[in-house]
């Protein structure tokens, strides 16, 4: 097949490129090289087996210049992080996917579309009460978050509830990256079936590995977290540290994509990719730190993030029901992470700077 992979210079996108191209797939890559993510131009690891098109998702003529004989398309390109943009968010992450659909209805006889959701659909995850059972909640008022009940309370007896996995038969996204790619989503897998056109939508979990940007400090909390430790610097922890998430190594996302276009069983579904395995941000430090053998404890403040879920983890079931399985383990990951970014040189910390312009739209508070 001929694919064409945006963003395809990214931490996803080029791991996806990389097993396109180790399956004999011929690769069309179309990234912007946006900043700060590559903030020092071109990065070492572009494929030179594949074509570079230095173009944006937001143009109709580099989507008309990438195109031409394309079968399968991985739409990998998006802007992250959690800011207060909204106008941003939609013009990155929700009109391109638009644009695309706009183009293969005119002719492009793309053969399928895989593009790129988040757990951030979701809003909060999915809990339990051991004496009322499973419910969804609403996100956790200002109100609480501002009194440092940080638990989400069953809203039956109130009492603190338990995160469990959650599937993909959910969603409530509430801020506006979430909104923005959870309409990605509904455009991308609502065209298909109008016009016919085979997709995929695919909700990743916290995804983390080599390639993640050291530049762009929205990009995650291994990148974030990572250059604090290695220069002495305590990783900034909001709440108190206890909420969960799940990790996801890229390498299992980029064959998730690949067995999604393979597959056409998977064709109009939205699929998990994750592990189903939470760890709370304070256990990730400790992971952190024992993998740089370092001991530099986390800073908490007492600050939170409003909107920000409390625990998460996905249920992959539909995922694995096609042959999927996360091989990679979370320690594992990091020692190959950490293996990476020592060959990355002198390592710079982003962080507070960008935390310090948070903090003035209010996008972080104090409890």
């Amino acid at each position: 097949m001929k694919a064409l992979v945006t963003g395809g210079a990214g931490l996803i996108g080029s791991h996806i490129v990389d097993l396109l191209i180790a399956h004999g797939h011929q690769v069309v890559i179309l990234d912007n090289l946006s900043r700060p993510t590559h903030l020092k131009g071109p990065p070492e690891w572009l494929n030179p087996a594949a074509e570079f098109i230095l173009g944006d998702v937001r143009r109709r003529e580099d989507w008309q210049r990438a195109l031409p004989g394309v079968d399968w398309v991985f739409h990998q390109a998006a802007d992250g992080g959690f800011t207060s943009a909204i106008e941003h968010y939609f013009d990155n992450n929700a009109s391109p996917v638009a644009l695309l659909f706009e183009l293969v209805r005119a002719g492009y006889p793309v053969r399928k579309i895989i593009t790129a959701s988040s757990q951030a659909v979701y809003g909060e995850g999915r809990y339990r009460c051991p004496d009322h059972g499973a419910f969804h909640p609403l996100p956790r008022s200002l109100d609480q978050l501002k009194a440092r009940r940080w638990e989400m309370p069953c809203p039956v007896c109130n009492q603190p509830a338990t995160g469990v996995p959650i599937d993909e038969s959910y969603a409530n996204a509430l801020t506006p990256y979430a909104l923005s790619k959870y309409m990605n989503e509904l455009v991308a897998i609502n065209l298909g079936v109008h016009y016919g056109i085979p997709t995929v939508a695919l909700r990743y979990s916290l995804t983390y590995g080599p390639r993640q940007s050291l530049y762009n400090p929205y990009t995650g909390i291994t990148s974030i977290f990572s250059p604090r430790i290695l220069s002495g610097c305590p990783p900034v922890v909001y709440e108190d540290g206890q909420q969960s998430r799940d990790f996801v190594f890229v390498d299992d996302v980029a064959r998730a994509n690949l067995l999604v276009a393979e597959d056409d069983s998977a064709n109009g579904w939205v699929f998990n990719v994750g592990t189903g395995v939470a760890t709370t941000v304070l256990d990730f430090v400790g992971l952190l730190n024992r993998t740089y053998h370092r001991s530099v404890p986390p800073l908490m403040r007492g600050e939170f993030r409003p909107g920000d879920f409390r625990h998460l983890s996905t249920d992959a079931g539909r995922l694995r029901a096609l042959g999927w399985e996360p091989r990679v383990a979370l320690s594992e990951g990091l020692r190959r992470y950490a293996a990476w970014i020592e060959c990355c040189g002198a390592i710079e910390e982003y962080f507070s700077s960008a935390e310090r312009r948070l903090k003035e739209n209010r996008v972080i508070l104090s409890a």
